[in-house]
């Protein structure tokens, strides 16, 4: 009774400091909305990237940012994460999962940009804005020839969804746009501390692994990226053989890195498929631009001090 009391009083304090302050900016600003629908991870585009930079350098998102957290802590996260520490320890989870897309790297230019440039020499006269709605409307429909989308090296899939987006079927352009997204010149991570964060987090004795809608070429592409030794473990679709938000890729992330699904926790930009399917497997979760926005952050609720 007491703990309900005490809830009550919080939500009853939460909304008077709400009708008593001015809404939140609500601009076109550059922090991210976490888990549109256009939104969804894809390795060869990106609707949108909110880096934890860009997003704390603007000063209505500071403003957002704060008035976020002080209303977390009154709605009880802070309770959650003594209460996950009296059954785990200072540190709560015993492992970390992170999504790819979105989440630990974007693109470094935006999609219909790179398909428009490199399709010029090849007879693509599509607008960037022609290319991009064409690219949507492909990417949202059914993929007939398997439930996943990702299947091996997801050729066949990404063949259709650049035939779809530019109107050109030749092979030598898909190619070369194919390879240009295994490549360190199409991707730059969201949060630039993610190097030194995760080395705090490994050495604290939390496991992490990368938990991602693609195909095979995530881990060439991670190589590239000269950051796979940042991980224990890589639980890709195609090689799982579910897709986000299946709760069977997040068990086989748990599976590689021997704990339980409750022992884990898993960051990602997409409500459906990281959040909920997260969650569906047993794991915790927070919301990449919402929840939190950067790993430094992610690692101080762990427990892990940067």
């Amino acid at each position: 009774m007491a703990l309900m009391t005490t809830t009550r009083t919080k939500l009853s304090r939460l909304l008077s400091s709400f009708t008593a302050t001015k809404p939140p900016f609500s601009g076109s600003g550059s922090c991210s909305n976490g888990g549109s629908a256009l939104n969804s991870p894809s390795n060869l585009m990106s609707f949108k990237c909110s880096s934890s930079s860009s997003a704390l350098a603007s000063g209505e998102c500071e403003v957002v940012g704060s008035r976020h957290h002080v209303g977390l802590e009154i709605l009880g996260v802070k309770d959650y994460v003594d209460y996950r520490r009296s059954l785990y320890g200072e540190i709560s989870h015993k492992a970390l999962l992170v999504d790819a897309v979105g989440t630990l790297v974007v693109p470094s230019q935006p999609m219909a940009q790179i398909y428009r440039q490199i399709g010029e020499k090849y007879g693509v006269e599509y607008s960037e804005t022609e290319i991009l709605n064409r690219y949507r409307r492909a990417y949202e429909q059914p993929w007939g020839r398997s439930r996943l989308r990702y299947v091996n090296d997801g050729r066949p899939f990404w063949q259709y969804i650049v035939s779809s987006s530019t109107g050109c079927s030749d092979s030598q352009y898909f190619e070369e746009l194919y390879s240009y997204y295994t490549t360190n010149k199409a991707w730059h991570f969201c949060d630039p501390e993610a190097e030194n964060v995760f080395k705090a987090i490994r050495k604290a004795g939390v496991k992490i692994a990368i938990v991602s809608n693609f195909d095979t070429r995530l881990r060439p592409l991670l190589r590239a990226l000269d950051c796979d030794h940042w991980f224990d473990a890589v639980a890709v679709s195609a090689e799982v053989e579910a897709e986000k938000p299946n709760p069977t890729i997040f068990l086989k992330a748990c599976e590689l890195l021997r704990v339980k699904p409750e022992e884990a926790v898993h960051v990602g930009d997409d409500r459906r498929n990281d959040i909920w399917g997260a969650r569906d497997a047993g794991c915790d979760a927070w919301l990449w631009g919402s929840d939190v926005y950067s790993f430094k952050e992610v690692a101080q609720r762990i427990g892990v001090q940067v």
